[in-house]
């Protein structure tokens, strides 16, 4: 099995989810896709160890093996925080990424 290693280029399709939460009402939020590189038919470029995604993204796909799909859940602490992504993220928001890893270059 190959696993990215620092400074390579991982090459990925994911699609990004809001993890279903429970409001103060008791109503169940369920996971809405926010982005996709699927849907776009492109996929997504990044190197590892040069903070190029949010942190719990890099950490999960650096333990994923070549051609392996996994589901990444990436609490606010690894991922956008108490400030969010103005008009994408809201603060505190827990993401899933349902990932695969298809090249390292």
């Amino acid at each position: 099995r190959t696993f990215p290693k620092k400074g390579q280029t991982c090459v990925v399709h994911y699609t990004a989810l809001f993890h279903p939460i429970v409001t103060f009402t008791g109503m169940l939020q369920n996971g809405k896709k926010f982005d996709s590189s699927r849907d776009r038919n492109k996929p997504f470029k990044f190197r590892i160890g040069k903070q190029e995604v949010i942190k719990g993204f890099e950490e999960g796909a650096a333990q994923m093996s070549l051609g392996q799909r996994a589901k990444l859940t990436c609490t606010p602490d690894v991922a956008y925080g108490a400030t969010g992504h103005p008009g994408v993220i809201p603060p505190n928001a827990t993401l899933i990424f349902d990932v695969e890893l298809l090249n390292l270059e």
